[in-house]
């Protein structure tokens, strides 16, 4: 709790310091776009240089109200610094259409999920603060290069960076993993890593309309980068192959409001264990031979935003609607399928107008063949009761949903709190349905 408490006094110090000052520039002002203002003008003057210092905060809480695994009530806080600076090279070195980015991140805190609301035999599908994950450590986050071509139709990326920053791109207003970033990272996160672990990478897109784009990128697919005293690695010992995702990015303006459709691919061609069946195509946990290996797995995904109202004519206000799908081979993954749906007001108060209102709903489905795997290994094991620490729970499908109102204080902090529900954590079915009450900060520093 020694952390929860350093930045719930911190939060509450800044709710009230913005008042001290009105000056659009200056430390604390509400008007500012960072916390520490403008450096007595040098960060608008590197601005007009081209270098874009870079510091945020993200801090999340929650605290399990009723249900879950372990019903002893208790709040985690997590967090996470991101360091770093964008550069345009046109202005600095006159490379036309180019830009370096570089962010080193930090993450610390403990997960309640993990703590209270999963049965840790098998874990939890989703987690009540995205910010957690990854370990707990420092990391190179991104470190890479872009040059466009062709007046910018054609852009190309190199460097360390994670496929959600490109690739089923989503927002991440909302506090846990099934409503926040590239959701196939969430199902596959062994072999597709958002951020904050980066990989060496290319990415191609070609804006072929004003409303068009099409994009592919090849990832190394590296194990070892996940480790916690890794985060720095740079060298690509331990790849196991690369992930390879192509994309279709449709950007609408429908009645003068804005929207977004990706339709996207993905190819690991890493080698992979069938989910079930051994080498000869027997129940593994029967024979208790070598899994079936795949030469490589595959899925596909669909993101869906659109915005279909404005307030009182100001398009930055008004309802927007979301939906994600994600699929993956049935043969090597413990999800095959996840779906989720909600919707977003901005500004739904005159008074508050930059304010915003969110909720979500989302499944997780589990693969049947791997559920029919830990059932045929509780046969073996002659174990029957759920009770039993040997005991392997079967997966079934995890429903969870959220509802959000982010308070706009200043121009660099937003604090949402939040209530989640969760039916069946991890797809067990024997744990009670979990309520959390959460809070997520963000802050540019």
């Amino acid at each position: 709790m020694k952390n929860f408490a350093k930045c719930t006094v911190a939060v509450s110090f800044c709710l009230l310091v913005p008042n001290l000052s009105n000056a659009a520039n200056e430390a604390f002002s509400s008007d500012s776009r960072w916390m520490t203002g403008d450096w007595d003008g040098v960060r608008s003057d590197w601005l007009d240089q081209g270098i874009d210092i870079e510091l945020g905060y993200t801090g999340e809480m929650a605290a399990n109200l009723r249900g879950g695994y372990d019903k002893d009530h208790t709040a985690r806080w997590t967090e996470q610094y991101a360091l770093g600076f964008k550069a345009d090279l046109q202005k600095i070195l006159g490379w036309e259409n180019s830009q370096f980015q570089f962010t080193v991140t930090e993450r610390d805190g403990r997960n309640l999920t993990n703590d209270r609301i999963a049965d840790p035999r098998v874990g939890g599908y989703s987690s009540s603060q995205e910010v957690y994950g990854r370990g707990q450590t420092w990391r190179l986050t991104q470190m890479w290069l872009s040059k466009g071509w062709l007046d910018g139709a054609l852009d190309l990326k190199f460097g360390r960076f994670d496929e959600g920053s490109d690739f089923n791109s989503f927002p991440c207003d909302f506090q846990s993993t099934p409503f926040c970033g590239a959701q196939a990272a969430n199902w596959i996160g062994d072999i597709w890593y958002n951020w904050p672990v980066s990989q060496w990478a290319m990415r191609a897109r070609y804006q072929f309309s004003p409303e068009w784009y099409a994009q592919i990128g090849v990832f190394e697919q590296n194990p070892s980068y996940l480790e916690t005293g890794n985060g720095f690695k740079l060298s690509g010992s331990g790849a196991k192959g690369g992930l390879i995702p192509v994309e279709l990015v449709w950007s609408p303006t429908v009645n003068a409001l804005p929207g977004e459709y990706r339709l996207g691919y993905y190819k690991s061609t890493a080698n992979a264990d069938d989910v079930l069946d051994d080498s000869n195509g027997n129940p593994q946990p029967i024979t208790g031979d070598q899994f079936k290996q795949h030469s490589s797995r595959h899925g596909y995904w669909l993101v869906a935003q659109q915005q279909l109202t404005a307030r009182d004519g100001d398009s930055q206000r008004g309802l927007s609607v979301f939906a994600n799908f994600t699929a993956h081979d049935k043969a090597t993954s413990r999800v095959d399928h996840f779906i989720q749906a909600g919707i977003v007001y901005k500004g739904p108060f005159d008074g508050r107008p930059k304010d915003d209102l969110g909720v979500g709903i989302a499944q997780v489905h589990t693969n049947s063949d791997y559920r029919q795997r830990a059932r045929l290994q509780n046969e073996q094991n002659g174990i029957a009761d759920y009770e039993d620490p040997a005991y392997l729970p079967l997966q079934y499908n995890e429903v969870s949903s959220e509802i959000y109102y982010g308070f706009h204080v200043t121009n660099w902090l937003t604090v949402r709190p939040n209530l989640q529900y969760v039916k069946y954590p991890g797809g067990v079915r024997e744990i009670d349905a979990a309520v959390i009450a959460g809070l997520k900060v963000q802050a540019k520093f």
